[in-house]
């Protein structure tokens, strides 16, 4: 009998803690709006004892921004934002590269050794500085205010942080498919009259669904990367807020997504450590969340631990392996 994956307890610890997060965030802004609880100072018998940025206490559990702004509040109001966008460009990256893969993997098995030459190009780019120089224009705000309305701003940067990835998204689904192609089941239905679609919809694409989930959420958790690279480098999701006063503030996040919450705080990591590790908690917690989806998938479709199983496959010495070394083998010893 085969196992349902919302009974496997990985899974589950995994997808609650998201669906948590969304679902108070959504009941959070259509109660309160994106307003925020503040705190300038706590005061004893009308001695101030301690002032913003305020460290947690009983009724602001994660502390206050030099703002006086509840921190958690801020979190619970960007979780939707920062979540919600990490999906659907992982979801885009997936849906455009797929086909893409399987046409390099049967129409164009043939030229695979130079195309992926050509796309192996991409791995050298660092993807962060690519993605910040055709995002700045876009999300930096200039002196006279966003040409352009906040629902472009996150189109715009959607699509770009999408297309960066697909050349390689689409070399790796290309190889998947073209090793599919070589087994014996496959040349069998291809024995007995059967179509290259007919293969691809009826026996490579069904082989290849535990791969889609877990490729899935690997780019759904390296955006998530690429959200807090861009964050450090005061480029916020959905647009940097620049104040252009002769007395400026910082630059801060417009939407209170996570990146922003990193970026504009991530100097008071000495002196108020409790403002910049916050977000940086939640984005670990939700990475954490998705690896454990991730885990309780595959045990619970194929019966084995997908990271144990990777665990080993990495750190297995060369003496031992059946497979001949390859580069990635030496990737690992580069000094």
């Amino acid at each position: 009998m085969k196992k349902s994956v919302w009974k496997n307890p990985l899974f589950l610890i995994g997808f609650t803690f998201i669906a948590l997060m969304l679902m108070s965030s959504f009941m959070y802004s259509l109660v309160w709006g994106n307003e925020v609880r503040r705190l300038y100072f706590i005061s004893v018998e009308g001695v101030v004892v301690e002032s913003s940025p305020i460290s947690p206490k009983w009724l602001f559990p994660l502390g206050t921004d030099p703002l006086g702004l509840d921190m958690l509040g801020k979190i619970i109001i960007g979780a939707k934002y920062t979540i919600l966008t990490a999906l659907v460009i992982a979801f885009l990256r997936v849906l455009l590269a797929l086909p893409i893969g399987f046409i390099l993997g049967t129409f164009l098995m043939k030229y695979k050794k130079y195309i992926n030459g050509w796309i192996d190009s991409f791995h050298y780019i660092p993807l962060t500085i690519l993605a910040y120089f055709l995002l700045e224009p876009i999300l930096w705000e200039p002196f006279g205010g966003f040409p352009n309305s906040i629902v472009e701003r996150f189109i715009i940067e959607i699509l770009i942080l999408t297309f960066l990835i697909v050349p390689i998204l689409s070399a790796l689904f290309g190889n998947e498919v073209s090793m599919l192609y070589k087994q014996e089941f496959i040349m069998s239905a291809k024995t007995l009259g059967a179509g290259k679609w007919r293969i691809i919809f009826k026996h490579i694409l069904p082989g290849m669904k535990e791969k889609l989930v877990i490729v899935f959420g690997q780019q759904f958790m390296q955006t998530l990367i690429i959200f807090i690279h861009l964050g450090l480098l005061t480029l916020f999701l959905g647009g940097t807020d620049v104040d252009y006063q002769m007395v400026n503030d910082p630059p801060r996040s417009i939407t209170y997504e996570w990146s922003g919450l990193i970026g504009d705080s991530f100097r008071y990591l000495q002196g108020a450590p409790w403002v910049p590790l916050t977000p940086i908690l939640f984005f670990s917690a939700t990475m954490l969340s998705v690896s454990l989806m991730i885990e309780g998938y595959v045990q619970t479709t194929s019966g084995h631990s997908y990271y144990k199983k990777k665990f080993k496959a990495a750190y297995r010495p060369f003496n031992e392996r059946k497979d001949p070394p390859v580069q990635a083998d030496f990737e690992k010893v580069k000094m």
